[in-house]
C-alpha cells in the first residue's frame, strides 16, 4: 500500500480560486465605485457663481427679488411676448408641469423676464403671462439694465431686424431655483413637462 498523503491543490489552482475570492469580495466596493444616476433630467448647476438674483418690476410697479419667493421653486426664462414659437411652448409646457405636480405646483413661481423692454409694456406683459397661468409673473426692466441682467445669467439675446419691424433671437432656456434661493438645474427647451415636473418635485421634496 502507498502511503497516505494529504492532498496539494496545485498551484494554478490555487492561484484561480484566489483570484475568484479576491473577484468576489471586491463586488461590493467596485458597485460603490459605478457613477450615480443623474439627479436632475435638466443640467444641475447646482453651486453656479451666476444668476444669484434678480431685481426687475412687475405689472403693478413693485421691484421684485429672489428673496420674494423663498419656499418657492421658481422657474425664470428670457423671452418676449411677440415670439412666435419658442416663448408660448416654453409657459405652456411650464403651466403643463406645474399642473402635473398637483398640490406641489402651489409651490412654483413661474418668472418670464422680457428682453424687448421696449414693446413689452406692463399692461402687455400682464395679459400675455396670465393667459398661460394667472400665476405666471411677467417682469421687465430698462434696456441697459435687461442687458446687464441677461449677461449675469449667461443668457444671449440680440434685435434682429425684420422689414419695417424687428425679433428677438434670445437663449431658449429655463434657470430653476431651489426653495432656498439657490440656483440649481438649468431646464434645456427640447425637454418635456414630465421631465420638467420630475425636476421640481426633487427639489421640493
Amino acid at each position: 500500500m502507498y502511503p497516505s498523503t494529504p492532498f496539494v491543490r496545485p498551484p494554478a489552482l490555487r492561484r484561480r480560486g484566489l483570484l475568484a475570492a479576491g473577484s468576489a469580495a471586491l463586488l461590493p466596493l467596485l458597485a460603490g465605485c459605478q457613477p450615480a444616476p443623474p439627479a436632475f433630467n435638466g443640467i444641475d448647476v447646482s453651486g453656479a457663481d451666476y444668476g444669484k438674483d434678480f431685481r426687475l418690476q412687475d405689472p403693478s410697479g413693485r421691484t421684485r427679488t429672489l428673496a420674494d419667493f423663498k419656499g418657492q421653486a421658481v422657474l425664470l426664462f428670457f423671452g418676449f411676448t411677440q415670439c412666435p414659437d419658442v416663448c408660448p411652448t416654453a409657459l405652456a409646457r411650464a403651466a403643463q408641469a406645474r399642473a402635473l405636480l398637483g398640490a406641489l405646483g402651489q409651490r412654483v413661481q413661474v418668472v418670464f423676464v422680457t428682453v424687448d423692454p421696449e414693446r413689452d409694456t406692463p399692461a402687455v406683459l400682464q395679459a400675455y403671462t396670465s393667459a398661460f397661468d394667472p400665476s405666471f409673473l411677467g417682469l421687465h426692466s430698462t434696456l441697459e439694465e435687461t442687458a446687464a441682467l441677461a449677461k449675469n445669467f449667461k443668457a444671449h439675446y440680440k434685435k434682429v431686424p425684420t422689414g419695417s419691424s424687428y425679433t428677438m433671437d434670445h437663449t431658449a432656456l429655463t434657470y430653476v431655483y431651489d426653495p432656498a434661493g439657490r440656483l440649481r438645474v438649468v431646464l434645456r427647451h427640447d425637454q418635456s413637462a414630465e421631465q420638467f415636473a420630475q425636476d421640481l418635485r426633487r427639489l421640493l421634496a
